[in-house]
């Protein structure tokens, strides 16, 4: 099978994908990308970070299947608009189609407060998380992802508030997309609810491998 390349949010790392990927049948072919080793020293913004993932993309070969989660969900939809010839399956899970500015300022405010010792189980720096933070909070995909053309599968917590709207619009704007709503969960579902994630993977990948 391509490679199933699992993309964590801000919030957290690669290693949060562990137990969600210790359950999928297609293991041996997930790659989970640590994020902050993308940007490959070069300073924390959203076009190096999106360069360095486009480039670990092209690496991996042959069209490959992307799922992202909220930040990993981001990178996921802009290379699948970029580079559709590129993309086998596209899986966003509690994923902004554009940075709500509300939320953003703040979770600036809320960030701030924080000791950055808090960011160590971050994907960033307390330094870089506010520096990508500010190079996104522009982005808005509304109206591209009408463009999107390979099989998409929308997953969102009931719980998650914030991106239900999101999960909602893209199930409407994204042709032929699969949206489900994952009950008692919020917005990390790798960590909350890995084994309901695998399975709607599972069934996806099988019926798009």
């Amino acid at each position: 099978m391509e490679k199933i390349i699992l993309i964590h949010g801000s919030g957290h790392k690669a290693d949060s994908w562990a137990e969600t990927v210790s359950r999928l049948v297609n293991r041996e072919s997930v790659l989970c990308p640590e994020l902050s080793a993308l940007l490959a020293g070069k300073e924390a913004s959203y076009p190096n970070l999106y360069a360095g993932f486009s480039a670990y993309c092209g690496r991996a070969g042959g069209p490959v299947h992307l799922c992202g989660l909220s930040l990993g969900g981001i990178l996921a939809l802009n290379y699948a608009l970029d580079f559709p010839e590129k993309v086998k399956t596209l899986v966003l899970i509690g994923t902004p189609h554009k940075v709500p500015r509300a939320a953003f300022a703040l979770q600036n405010v809320v960030f701030r407060l924080l000791p950055k010792s808090t960011f160590a189980s971050m994907a960033f720096d307390k330094q870089d998380t506010f520096a990508l933070g500010n190079s996104m909070k522009n982005l808005d995909f509304s109206g591209r992802v009408g463009a999107i053309q390979c099989p998409t599968l929308l997953l969102c917590g009931e719980k998650d508030g914030a991106n239900l709207k999101s999960a909602r619009f893209l199930a409407q704007n994204i042709p032929g997309a699969e949206l489900q709503i994952l009950q008692h969960t919020g917005h990390v579902v790798n960590e909350e609810a890995p084994a309901v994630l695998a399975e709607h993977l599972n069934a996806f990948y099988a019926a798009h491998s």
